[in-house]
Parts: structure tokens; sequence; C-alpha cells
């Protein structure tokens, strides 16, 4: 009987527990697109492999009673690999709007909680001979970051890479057995070091900082305080999105993606002295402030919430590893350049946070509430938020998998409350922008996503 404890740390959690609201699902899909069709049987197989190695493929949820812990990983026993792994066909014509009528659906159905948190879906028949592979994952298994890291499994640096005849496949993990009560007291266990890990990294307290308080009672008080209110700010309810217009939520989505330079994007960054992630969100409020203008409304801010990579080198490749930022946005800014800088320094006061050090132990603490209680506080934390912009870092050069180069690579997040989120993930020289509309907040999907096209062209006219 096993008895290593797999219990979901509290970032997995919570991103598990909140889907009482099933406005704030959490589920992840980035979809790679391909300039000829990948052969399905070597498809099939690396996509095994992955399944055996990857943290979390062939583990399902356990919750243990009474929510004395938080929900356990367990191994699957009748992991179906043709359950997770599908092929389907693209309707006529194939083109981009055949391909995201596909990716609809997918996107808006909950997963089965009884399974693995998984499923792929290999695009055939789309224009020119090519095809897309729709990777559907739960957000409790990865974050962003983590997923890219996850996708290193199913690529090549070449399109047909030597094979290593001694390469055996790699062994199914090993069912798990444990009776009841043991379950039980694994999470009694589980939940006595939980408690003390939140205690002793909170700042100030008796565990942690009395030889500071002695030596230095004033600066341990001011750290007290400074981290206290950085804590209430990152908590802190909105009572309303800042959005006059974009104000009702709802379950029906509407997708879009399209391209723009990374070079470009780079270069219009260097004229503000600032980065890739200044532009892109810079475009994204320029784009939100030309639809309220469409709209007859004059927009001043916008309430948005951006995740904050927190993952080092010593983290595994899958969980959660980042903090969600919230913060309001002026969009009233003349300029691109003027927009960018103040998203500069909005973000880099945001970085320095103390609370985003404890992003742990705040969700942690938000675990041990009933599960309605988390999900409420959580929900106003967020669905008052108006967009949520993503940024994450993809391959600088061409991939393959299964024979097939990757063309783009594009990623349609969780809303989590909002009105949109707009992802971006780079892909050699280019960004590939992928957008999640929540048509209850926004009606016009399709002229909120022209208007983003020109807040993107705004600001490439300055490189």
């Amino acid at each position: 009987m096993s008895t290593t404890t797999r219990h979901m740390s509290d970032e997995d959690a919570l991103m598990w527990n909140i889907e009482k609201d099933p406005v704030l699902r959490s589920t992840i899909v980035a979809v790679a697109t391909f300039a000829e069709t990948p052969d399905w049987e070597r498809l099939r197989d690396r996509v095994d492999r992955a399944s055996r190695v990857i943290p979390r493929f062939r583990d399902r949820v356990l919750s243990p009673p009474m929510r004395i812990a938080p929900p356990r990983w367990t191994t699957e026993p009748s992991f179906d690999l043709d359950y997770h792994l599908r092929r389907v066909r693209s309707p006529a014509p194939g083109d981009e709007q055949a391909l995201l009528a596909v990716l609809r659906p997918i996107t808006a159905a909950a997963f089965d909680r009884a399974r693995p948190l998984w499923e792929f879906t290999l695009i055939e028949g789309l224009e020119g001979g090519r095809a897309a592979l729709a990777m559907k994952v739960h957000h409790s298994v990865t974050d962003g970051v983590g997923g890219m890291a996850l996708l290193t499994e199913l690529v090549d640096l070449e399109r047909d890479p030597v094979a290593n005849p001694d390469a055996a496949m790699p062994a199914v993990p090993a069912p798990e057995s444990f009776t009841t009560t043991a379950l039980v007291r694994d999470s009694f266990a589980h939940n006595r070091r939980r408690t003390v890990g939140i205690v002793s990294r909170v700042p100030g307290t008796m565990i942690r900082g009395t030889g500071t308080a002695l030596r230095d009672p004033i600066g341990t008080m001011s750290e007290f305080v400074r981290t206290a209110r950085s804590i209430a700010r990152t908590l802190a309810p909105a009572t309303a999105p800042l959005s006059p217009i974009m104000r009702n939520r709802g379950l029906a989505r509407e997708l879009a993606m399209f391209e723009v330079s990374l070079d470009e994007l780079r270069r219009a960054a260097k004229v503000a002295e600032g980065s890739v992630n200044d532009a892109f969100v810079a475009a994204v409020v320029g784009g939100l402030r030309r639809y309220h203008e469409r709209h007859g409304t004059e927009l001043h801010s916008l309430r948005m919430t951006m995740p904050i990579n927190l993952r080092t080198s010593a983290d595994e490749k899958g969980g959660n590893r980042f903090a969600p930022a919230r913060f309001p946005v002026p969009a009233g800014a003349a300029t691109p350049v003027a927009r960018m800088q103040s998203v500069r320094g909005l973000v880099k006061d945001w970085r320095a946070e103390p609370a985003l050090q404890m992003t742990s132990t705040l969700a942690g603490i938000l675990n041990r509430l009933p599960t309605a209680t988390t999900t409420a506080l959580f929900g106003g934390m967020l669905k008052c938020c108006d967009f949520v912009a993503t940024n994450v870092p993809g391959a600088p050069i061409p991939v393959y998998s299964a024979g097939s180069r990757v063309d783009g690579l594009y990623a349609f997040a969780p809303t989590a409350g909002a009105a949109v989120n707009v992802s971006l993930i780079s892909h050699c020289d280019t960004c590939c922008i992928g957008v999640v509309v929540d048509t209850t907040a926004v009606p016009d999907p399709a002229a909120l996503v022209a208007c983003l096209r020109e807040g993107f062209d705004e600001v490439l006219a300055q490189s």
C-alpha cells in the first residue's frame, strides 16, 4: 500500500475548488497549427510516451472526505489513451473560421472529473493539407509556462529525428492501492504539515520572526504592516467592473486568433524603453478603448488580471507557479508610447508586491475555508476584472511533431471571470494571439476582435 502523499499543492487545489462556480472554470486549450497533417500513428505513439512521463497525465483527482486535506492525485488504473487522444475532420472549407468552429465546443466543455484532466484532438482536413492539434488541459495540472515545458515531450528539433533502437517505451505508472482509513490518515498527516507550513511562511509570526523582532522591532513592524497592506490589496474584492458596458458574465464563449510580428512588437516596445509585454498590454488596452468608443462610451481605466510567473528552475514542470495580479490600467493615454510607459510602471510596481511571493500561503488559507466561501471570495476578486492578459514565451526555433512542422501555437485561456482573455505565445518570429470572449459581456465579439487588431496596428506603427 502506497503511503507517499500526492496531494495537490494549494495553488493547484484552488484551481480545482473554485469551479463550483462555472464562470470560473479553469480550462486551458493550446492549439498547435501544422504545415501538413501529422502522421497519426507517430503522434499516437508520442502522446502515449508522454502520458507515461508527464506528471498527472495518468492521474485522476480523489477528494478526501470532509475536505480534511487538498484533493489528492491517484493513478487511474483504467486509463484509456483513445479517450484522451482523438481525431476529427474540419468542416469545409477548412479555413480559420472552420477551425474555430471545431475548437469552440472543445474549450467550452467541462472535464470528466473521474478521469485524467486532459484531452488532445487532432483536427485534420484544414485548407492546403494543414492540420491542428488542440491540447486541452485543466489548470490544476499546469499553468501556461509549465505547459510550455510539458510540450517539449511532444516535439522534436528535426522533422524526422533518428530513432534510438534501444529506447524502450516508458513503463506505465503503477496503480496505487489504499483503504479509506489509510486515505483519511494520510490526509490528516498532510494537513498538519500544511498548517505548520502556512504559519511558518507568514512574516512576523513567532515561529519565524522572534529573533529579528527583538533586534529590530521597528523594522519588523514596518515590514509586517507593508506585507499586510499588500495582502489586503491582493485579496480586496471589487464591487463592479470598471468598464461601463462589459459588465455581465455568462458561459457562452467566442474565439478568435491572429498573428503579429514579434520583431515589430519588440521594436515598438523599444521606442518606449519597455518590454514586449508592455507593448502587448498597451495594444490590448488600446483595442478595448476603441471598442468602447464604437459604443459611444468614454473609457478612463480598466481592471486587468495579469498572471505573473513565479516559476524557478527548482520547480517541477507541471503545477501552478504564478500569482494573479489585479490592478487598474489607465486607458486614456493619448499615444501608444505613453500607454506602454504607463503599463511598464504598473507591472514593475506589482511585481514588487510582497503578497505575490506569498501566493502559496494565501491559497492555503483560502482552501481551508468552505468551498462556497472560497469560491465567493475568489469570484469577488476576479469577476470584476475587465480583461486578462497572458504572455508566455514559446519556441524561438522551428519544432516538429510526428513529421510535421509546427507553424504556430495559440493559447485559449480561461476568462477567469473577466469579459475577455487575450493570450500571446511567441513562436519563432511570430506572436500568436488567442482571444476568448465572454459573449454575455461582449455580445458583438467580432467588433471587439476588430478593435483589438487595430490596437495592435497602432502599437506596431511605433516601430
